[in-house]
């Protein structure tokens, strides 16, 4: 794909919008051979075993406690697609430029034409994550820690975006998802925050870029869904992540404590280092959340989701 191939739309006042508030434009992704029934079912079948995440939930509802974590075992990859297709499930392939390089090509391009369009934007440490997901599922509310960009590909989902501002977002829950003591899910949802929510219909050909944390979730359209984030870290980002860092370990030993989120001046200076020395012991890791996997995804069973025993895994 070209350097410039990438978006359609793009116009200079992006570049004062990108990061700062949404941005919706159109792009060429969903016409790359990529994305067919073939390459997926190939990148499920040479995924390895912890590169992926199979999730199912109850999409009558929003209760984050419905939403499960599964696993794919003796499934072709046209088979694991036919699941998706008939059941209730979602499968997350993180990283595939590590399966095939041309994914990694194809973000190369993305971040290449970002930074060309955006004067003076630096950005590092890129992922992208490939999401095949079924009829009418949902991603529930959530942040996430990097810049990220919603990628439609096939189908149509309904995507509700919310400030990244309390009540919406507050802070201390913001700071144990980045310490990894809280999953992205956990924020407290109320129905009236969809009062405040930009809402789109994401159609193959659209992508979304949104403010650092900004909350959101997705509802699928009645058909079978592909799209892809894409992350990314910038110096703005990467200290902002550390100042949530510390001032989530103070405010373990100091819960009622007023601490700053600004990344300008001494203190937050002081935040950076202390946040990456605690990094650098590990400590941290051992407090981080595991889940338990407790189905099977089966083409034959209800919703394509087969109970089994579970078993813990490590996030």
């Amino acid at each position: 794909m070209r350097h410039d191939g990438v978006l359609t739309d793009f116009e200079p006042r992006h570049a004062d919008l990108f990061g700062r508030h949404t941005v919706n434009l159109g792009h060429r992704m969903h016409e790359s051979p990529l994305f067919t029934d073939a390459a997926l079912a190939r990148l499920i079948e040479k995924a390895p075993k912890g590169s992926y995440h199979v999730n199912t939930m109850d999409p009558t509802t929003h209760d984050p406690r419905t939403r499960r974590e599964g696993e794919i075992v003796g499934l072709s990859g046209m088979e694991a697609l036919d699941a998706v297709r008939r059941g209730r499930i979602w499968i997350l392939m993180q990283n595939p430029g590590d399966i095939d390089p041309a994914y990694a090509d194809m973000l190369n391009d993305i971040y290449a034409e970002f930074e060309d369009r955006v004067p003076s934007l630096e950005t590092f440490k890129h992922k992208m994550s490939i999401l095949i997901s079924s009829p009418k599922v949902q991603v529930y509310y959530h942040a996430d820690t990097p810049g990220q960009t919603l990628w439609q590909v096939r189908g149509v989902k309904k995507v509700y975006l919310y400030p990244n501002t309390a009540p919406f977002l507050p802070q201390d829950r913001m700071e144990k998802i980045v310490l990894g003591e809280a999953h992205e899910i956990s924020l407290d949802y109320q129905p009236w925050f969809d009062e405040y929510a930009e809402v789109i219909d994401l159609e193959p050909g659209r992508m979304l870029h949104w403010p650092l944390n900004g909350p959101h979730r997705v509802v699928n359209h009645d058909c079978l869904n592909v799209s892809f984030t894409t992350e990314h870290w910038t110096t703005e980002l990467r200290n902002q992540y550390l100042v949530n860092y510390a001032n989530g370990i103070v405010r373990r030993y100091a819960p009622n404590a007023r601490l700053s989120p600004s990344i300008e001046g001494p203190a937050a200076w002081a935040k950076f280092g202390f946040a990456a020395a605690v990094k650098l012991t590990g400590l941290q890791k051992a407090r981080r959340k595991s889940f338990d996997i407790d189905f099977r995804v089966d083409p034959m069973a209800p919703f394509s989701v087969r109970n089994i025993d579970a078993y813990a895994k490590v996030r």
